[in-house]
């Protein structure tokens, strides 16, 4: 009798315990399932008020290849709008800051070029327009001079022909060195290659238009862009970067 009470309180236990743990399984994999709560950023960006916003005046550079090219194999890969970006809006008071302003490398004698090249506000695809770097993991960094509200950044690395360049990451920072509150607004290392952490962003193919990168008004004097190589060579290029900012409000 002792015996078959004790067999039964086992299988009570196993039972009970069975079903506790697929209980939980079940909780895990429908969490996995549901959409991510959106970040702080995320939220602030959806309650931001618009109005009054304009579009910020970009002059692009001539078109050097029409169409979508069909020869460029790399993975995730962003699909071409087929037709001109949209304007970009801006609160009032954004502007072009960083025309004209100090660029430093970690290639400070380019092999082509030369870094001034990056802010003189020529933005063409033809011979002494374009900055060539040393291969592999580079950067460059442009001084604003000051801080600024940072709300869209326009990198041309090389628009001649179609290409992708990979590890693109553009941060923002206040200390020179980006040791410290640095903030990354565009990666697309898809496998930490770089060094810097797996990004979300997606490659893409060089066009005239440029790589327009949102800043939604990140705070910084200092903006760093990286790269490894492109889809053609393990060069790294740029033609020009521009910086759209607005002066920040004394407190």
């Amino acid at each position: 009798m002792i015996k078959n009470s004790f067999s039964r309180s086992l299988k009570v236990i196993f039972f009970v315990t069975f079903i506790a743990i697929a209980a939980s399984l079940t909780f895990r994999a429908v969490a996995a399932n549901e959409p991510a709560a959106p970040t702080a950023r995320e939220k602030s960006e959806d309650t931001i008020d618009k109005t009054g916003w304009k579009p910020i005046e970009v002059n692009l550079p001539t078109a050097m290849f029409v169409g979508t090219p069909q020869d460029i194999v790399v993975e995730k890969l962003e699909k071409p709008l087929g037709k001109p970006r949209p304007p970009f809006l801006a609160p009032p008071g954004t502007k072009l800051v960083s025309l004209g302003k100090p660029i430093t490398s970690s290639d400070n004698d380019p092999i082509i070029g030369r870094l001034k090249y990056i802010t003189d506000g020529d933005k063409e695809a033809s011979d002494g327009c374009f900055v060539e770097l040393m291969p592999l993991k580079q950067h460059v960094t442009i001084d604003l001079g000051k801080e600024y509200e940072i709300w869209a950044i326009i990198v041309w690395h090389y628009h001649l022909q179609p290409r992708v360049y990979f590890d693109v990451i553009v941060q923002v920072a206040s200390d020179p060195d980006f040791l410290t509150d640095v903030k990354t607004i565009f990666n697309n290392d898809i496998d930490n290659s770089y060094g810097l952490g797996i990004g979300k962003n997606l490659h893409y193919i060089e066009t005239n238009e440029g790589k327009l990168i949102e800043g939604n008004g990140v705070k910084g004097r200092y903006v760093r862009l990286h790269s490894n190589k492109n889809s053609n060579d393990d060069m790294n290029h740029y033609i020009e970067v521009s910086v759209y900012g607005k002066e920040l409000e004394s407190k």
